[in-house]
């Protein structure tokens, strides 16, 4: 499948650069935040420097963000927006998708799609928390206009109720390196430096197979300088590589839904 697909302007894969988690809306959601709202310091010290590097090499980014978050943070949220960033959905407060009820995943519709109407945000794409999406989750983020889901996965193409499906691997998301909970675990080793060669290899590997990749950094996760050194290592080959095309998700899903003679059901 993978040799047919033809991406714009000839490149020989496509890349989104994503950010998962805006601010406290989890620890809120699970009782454990104590300070004031709208003062996380992933937003107010990490994310900064984050956009001025995507800046700095011309990427567009997609962050997906918990509805939540766009009334207590609505000045970070239109500035990522007026950089050409896209928001994307990350449900309301980061409830863990997979192990929601019917009665929760409706009401986390309900609440998520209020705030981005009275914010005025339309979402282009959904990202599950945990990765995994419910069989009556298709029908309806088709109902409320969605165009695509990231979940946990390995292709790219058309999912059911024919909405795009952009995946992002666990290797490619900077928990598995950075926090303590996943050492020891599948992927070995861990850390800053294996963090980079392993994105580093795969770029080289998803150009191989004229696929999709989505990388996933996370801001609250970016706390010394080396991490930051990887984040620049990373977008600065994004920035320089002409074989790649780096896109946010929304791009990707309208090429992958205007050229579907190329792309699988998945």
């Amino acid at each position: 499948m993978a040799s047919r697909i033809r991406w714009p302007s000839g490149k020989k894969a496509a890349v989104s650069f994503t950010m998962d988690n805006l601010g406290e809306a989890q620890d809120v959601y699970r009782g454990v935040w104590t300070e004031p709202h709208g003062t996380h310091p992933a937003i107010t010290n990490q994310l900064p420097r984050m956009l001025s590097l995507l800046d700095a090499h011309g990427i567009k980014a997609t962050y997906f963000a918990e509805s939540w978050s766009l009334g207590v943070y609505p000045d970070v949220v239109r500035d990522m927006a007026s950089r050409g960033h896209e928001i994307g959905w990350h449900s309301f407060q980061h409830e863990v998708w997979g192990s929601l009820s019917a009665a929760e995943e409706d009401r986390s519709f309900e609440r998520s799609f209020a705030a981005a109407k009275e914010f005025g945000v339309e979402y282009w794409g959904f990202r599950p928390p945990g990765g995994k999406i419910n069989e009556r989750t298709w029908a309806l983020l088709r109902q409320k206009g969605v165009r695509y889901v990231s979940p946990e996965g390995s292709e790219a193409g058309l999912g059911r109720q024919d909405v795009v499906v952009l995946p992002f691997e666990w290797a490619a998301v900077d928990a598995l390196y950075y926090m303590d909970k996943f050492k020891g675990g599948l992927y070995g080793e861990t850390g800053p430096v294996r963090f980079e060669e392993y994105l580093v290899k795969r770029l080289e590997e998803v150009k191989e197979s004229g696929g999709f990749l989505s990388v996933l950094f996370h801001p609250f996760l970016q706390t010394t300088e080396e991490k930051f050194r990887v984040l620049e290592t990373v977008l600065k080959r994004l920035a320089e590589d002409e074989e790649i095309w780096c896109a946010p998700c929304c791009e990707v899903a309208e090429w992958i839904d205007g050229n579907r003679d190329q792309f699988a059901r998945v």
